[in-house]
């Protein structure tokens, strides 16, 4: 194996190793603590895609979208301050009428499209059509896609089916605490499994890469670390459905690990599609030895509303 290949990989596991443990930590304590966690990532990643854009000419209106992708990412959220305020109010004697989740995202996403074409209007800096695209598609790509994870950990114990895994439909101080734990470690298995999908990748394409897989767009990336990683992904996963997971089936860590595998990749695929397109290497240089926070989740973009949909409709419906 050539050393020469891994040179950078010591600064790589320096900043991994601190970041890793506080992705886990907020993801077992869940509720604002994660929120917070996935907001900060979702907002840096927005605006780097924003750069992006512009290196092709685009003016999107930065301001404009990271508020509103704040916003959607407190739509995956909403229940929970719902439930809370509705709480304060009613110990107050205030009976109060709220939107719906669904509804309060689909007022925010409405109300920033307007905002956006009413802005383009009077606003003379560029394409009006480019800005307004570039401006939506970002929010709609990362703030929306990186909430869907906010909205799996919430799902735990906010729309969680306790009849259906505990022997009564009451959950008590200690099913409440289960279920927070599994909201938690399906957090982290979501994780792990893109890391260990990732390094496999890495190791497995270094050394023993041969056949490119989409030269195009990655010219590094090799069929050979392809597979790599869709086994570590789908291992990583039912290994995590033996320890930790046991609310799961066998065959529900399969899929997860199948779609954290495929779509994770393809994720990956894309973000350097946009990069390549914009001539760039990085999205960014925040993070020492990885480059941009949208580098270092661009898998997760693809992931987090895939296994959402899958464990909201199919495992806890």
């Amino acid at each position: 194996m050539d050393s020469s290949k891994f040179g950078s990989l010591p600064k790589r596991v320096a900043v991994a190793i601190p970041a890793i443990a506080m992705i886990v930590w907020m993801s077992m304590l869940g509720g604002y603590f994660f929120f917070c966690l996935i907001a900060l990532f979702s907002g840096f990643a927005l605006f780097e895609f924003y750069g992006l854009a512009e290196k092709k000419g685009a003016f999107p209106l930065k301001v404009l979208g990271l508020v509103a992708g704040f916003v959607v990412n407190g739509s995956f959220i909403y229940e929970r301050s719902q439930v809370e305020l509705f709480a304060w109010f009613e110990t107050r004697g205030i009976r109060l009428s709220m939107f719906s989740q669904l509804q309060f995202l689909l007022v925010v996403l409405l109300v920033f499209l307007l905002a956006v074409l009413l802005t383009e209007l009077f606003r003379q800096k560029g394409s009006a059509v480019l800005n307004a695209a570039t401006t939506v598609f970002g929010v709609c790509i990362i703030s929306l896609f990186f909430g869907t994870l906010i909205y799996v950990r919430e799902l735990f114990p906010y729309g969680f089916p306790v009849h259906k895994f505990f022997p009564t439909s009451y959950a008590g101080d200690a099913e409440l605490a289960m279920i927070s734990r599994w909201g938690g470690y399906t957090i982290v298995s979501i994780f792990a499994s893109i890391w260990m999908c990732d390094t496999a990748a890495y190791f497995g394409g270094v050394t023993f890469g041969r056949h490119k897989l989409f030269e195009r767009v990655s010219p590094k990336k090799s069929w050979e670390g392809s597979v790599f990683g869709f086994v570590a992904a789908l291992l990583t996963m039912i290994i995590a459905r033996a320890t930790v997971l046991d609310y799961l089936r066998l065959e529900d860590a399969i899929v997860i690990g199948v779609i954290v595998g495929i779509f994770g990749q393809l994720g990956d695929l894309v973000e350097s599609r946009f990069k390549r397109d914009a001539g760039v290497k990085d999205s960014s240089a925040i993070i020492p030895g990885h480059g941009g926070v949208y580098d270092r989740f661009d898998s997760l973009v693809f992931v987090a509303p895939i296994v959402y949909l899958y464990i909201d409709f199919v495992v806890l419906s």
